[in-house]
């Protein structure tokens, strides 16, 4: 998961995000634990090592934009902090974020259960293979550009020919499904909004679509929040139904004669493919059979002993057989996806005739959280917010607890900076991170952006597979749903 914490935080301080001592109960977050003298803040991202200053009020944590963790001292001096070796069974501990039996299905989850499936296909009779379908999202894909130093296209297309030489058959490009996961967030939100006074599902609208976010949302706070989650599934999830679904059908294939994989920036993506709602009981199958994260790729790489700048090109996939894919693709608002600007632009003109040609962000306490209004004649017709990391997701959650959430959307993502920041994206050992992560913002940025609808075969997928915008079967392979999880007691407590 995600730090609890971006910007500044005092250590004296920390009841004011995760609540008083909890001695008689269940650690408050399953991020923070006592070790060996030391205060660890436990990120699966990026965990730290903080010297114990709690009595004297003196440390406190700067993070930056990027994610890394400071240590600022009374005098104003800074230390950068060292990550803390914290393993999955140490992360366990506290029985917080995930289950042991969500363990076992995440570690069936890897770049080497990938080489077994490759492996077992090369040694089948004809006929017995499994399809090999790879999916990419665009933030590994820009992470990988910047790592290798190329354009996005040439990476797109470098990929598509390392994924094939290893024997894969197809590789698309996420940001197809995202598309429909877009599109269906724009009705979802209008709809809500119109009919706020008597759903059961709640403004404001908090989008879904990050899984870290999730795991915290239904197993901390579950029925407080849930009412409010966009029901609209993942990029991923979206992907895993037209493989599953519609490609299988276009292949003549049964759903499990498909081993599909993504790559993505999010470690946590292992666990939203481990979802029960995305297992196809008649088929015996996931939607998403693997998840390996950017590092994992380049992991391939070497062990292939493969540069990717040296790799010919190979021409892209196309998931539809009426368009080509020429160069990959991507959206307006952001590295998470666009989700606020994209929902914010088509509720304007829904709701309230309004075109709105240039989304204003203005910052609120940092760089993640940030709001966007929509106004008439001195009314907020629309208030939008994003919040990224932990403490600002704290701090919306409290809003919410309070009632006194002002907002009718928010786009939520559990790391700092967002999606191309994740914990699965490459770390350049030799660049600073905020360096990094501005060359990897910048790459992303350099891809073609289209409109969700605008989106060479997206109608046509509309109306030839789903039946109809609206239909049930867009709802039943579009959309999902979100659980109250009881959290297990702690054997752990927390002091302070």
């Amino acid at each position: 998961m995600a730090s609890p914490f971006s910007g500044a935080l005092q250590l004296t301080d920390l009841d004011d995000f995760i609540g008083p001592s909890q001695e008689s109960g269940p650690s408050p977050h399953p991020s923070w634990w006592w070790h060996q003298g030391l205060f660890l803040v436990q990120d699966c991202i990026k965990p730290v090592k903080v010297d114990k200053r709690l009595g004297s009020g003196l440390a406190k944590i700067h993070i930056e934009d990027d994610g890394s963790y400071f240590q600022v001292s009374q005098d104003g001096g800074t230390r950068k902090l060292e990550k803390a070796k914290i393993s999955l069974d140490d992360c366990l501990a506290c029985s917080g974020c995930v289950t042991s039996a969500e363990t076992v299905l995440i570690t069936q989850q890897s770049h080497e259960e990938l080489r077994k499936v490759l492996d077992a296909n090369k040694m089948a009779v004809p006929g017995q293979q499994r399809l090999v379908v790879i999916s990419v999202s665009p933030q590994s894909r820009a992470s990988l550009a910047a790592r290798f130093q190329l354009n996005p296209t040439d990476t797109a297309r470098k990929l598509t020919a390392f994924f094939k030489k290893l024997g894969a058959h197809y590789v698309f490009d996420t940001a197809f499904s995202r598309s429909f996961s877009l599109l269906e967030s724009q009705r979802e939100f209008v709809r809500r909004f119109r009919g706020q006074a008597d759903s059961k599902q709640a403004l404001p609208v908090l989008t879904s679509a990050c899984p870290g976010w999730i795991c915290y949302a239904e197993k901390t706070h579950g029925s407080l929040i849930i009412p409010h989650l966009s029901t609209a599934r993942s990029p991923q999830q979206v992907m895993g139904s037209l493989v599953k679904d519609f490609f299988a059908q276009q292949q003549r294939l049964s759903a499990d004669k498909i081993y599909h994989v993504t790559v993505m920036p999010c470690y946590d993506k292992k666990l939203e493919a481990s979802r029960p709602d995305f297992f196809s009981q008649e088929h015996q199958t996931r939607d998403v059979d693997c998840v390996i994260t950017t590092g994992e790729v380049f992991k391939l790489l070497h062990e292939e002993g493969v540069s990717l700048s040296a790799l010919e090109p190979a021409p892209l996939d196309s998931l539809c057989s009426s368009t080509s894919a020429q160069e990959p693709t991507s959206h307006r608002g952001g590295g998470s996806g666009g989700y606020l600007e994209h929902v914010f632009r088509h509720a304007a003109w829904e709701l309230f005739g309004v075109h709105v040609t240039e989304v204003t962000y203005r910052p609120l306490r940092n760089k993640d959280f940030q709001e966007v209004t929509l106004e008439r004649e001195g009314r907020v017709l629309l208030h939008f917010a994003m919040a990224y990391g932990f403490r600002n997701i704290q701090n919306l959650v409290q809003k919410l607890k309070r009632g006194r959430c002002p907002y009718h959307y928010v786009e939520v993502m559990a790391c700092p900076a967002g999606c191309l920041n994740g914990g699965g994206q490459l770390k350049a050992p030799d660049t600073a991170g905020k360096e990094l992560l501005q060359d990897v913002e910048r790459l992303y940025g350099m891809v073609r952006t289209e409109a969700p609808e605008d989106t060479p075969g997206v109608r046509e997928l509309y109306g030839r597979w789903l039946q109809g915008e609206g239909s049930e079967r867009a709802s039943r392979l579009l959309h999902t749903s979100y659980h109250a999880v009881e959290k297990a007691s702690s054997n752990l407590s927390i002091r302070w």
